[in-house]
């Protein structure tokens, strides 16, 4: 994660976790090993078509088209219904396990009708939903959602069945934590 988008880099990723996964190499389980990105639905569905045996991760941050063109520009031409079929292929040809990354911002995505727009997702195939702390970054206008707001949020998914993790932020006091070195 953080190296840029892994799908534009496909037979590159292929081959290093075939060296990852390969005696010869780290010998590791590819199940311990998912690979995530923005969301390129045509290079989703070629790695179902290729069986890989990681698992895939979707960096979401938004249940609406609206709010994730606004972050995410690649959803314009990868909107969450051409998303949604993609990872729907994905799991039915691998069944891999998929989780949906999800950054709050305070007082954009993270109301309970965004969770309630979250399950909807949800509900198509299994997933895994890692909440995701925001960490401030200097000229964003984006402000950390609140452990209350965070807990909420997350409580309303797992009373919907679906598994979640909060991922709580370290080394935000020092301008360390995720997303904040390459600001500095």
């Amino acid at each position: 994660m953080g190296m840029g988008e892994p799908l534009l880099a496909y037979k590159n990723v292929l081959k290093s976790v075939e060296h990852i996964t390969s005696p010869q190499g780290l010998g590791m389980s590819p199940k311990r090993i998912t690979v995530s990105t923005a969301g390129i639905a045509k290079m989703i569905g070629k790695l179902a078509d290729d069986k890989v045996r990681f698992n895939l991760a979707l960096s979401l941050h938004a249940a609406d088209d609206e709010k994730r063109n606004e972050m995410m520009p690649i959803n314009e031409q990868n909107n969450l219904a051409v998303l949604m079929d993609a990872l729907h292929y994905f799991y039915r040809n691998t069944y891999n396990r998929i989780s949906y990354e999800y950054i709050t911002f305070q007082d954009y995505n993270d109301s309970l009708e965004d969770a309630e727009r979250l399950a909807r997702l949800c509900r198509r195939f299994p997933v895994r939903v890692n909440i995701i702390e925001y960490n401030p970054i200097d000229g964003l206008p984006f402000r950390k959602s609140t452990e209350h707001r965070i807990d909420d949020f997350a409580r309303y998914l797992r009373e919907q069945d679906i598994m979640v993790t909060v991922r709580r932020s370290r080394g935000r006091d020092i301008d360390a934590a995720c997303g904040q070195l390459a600001n500095r």
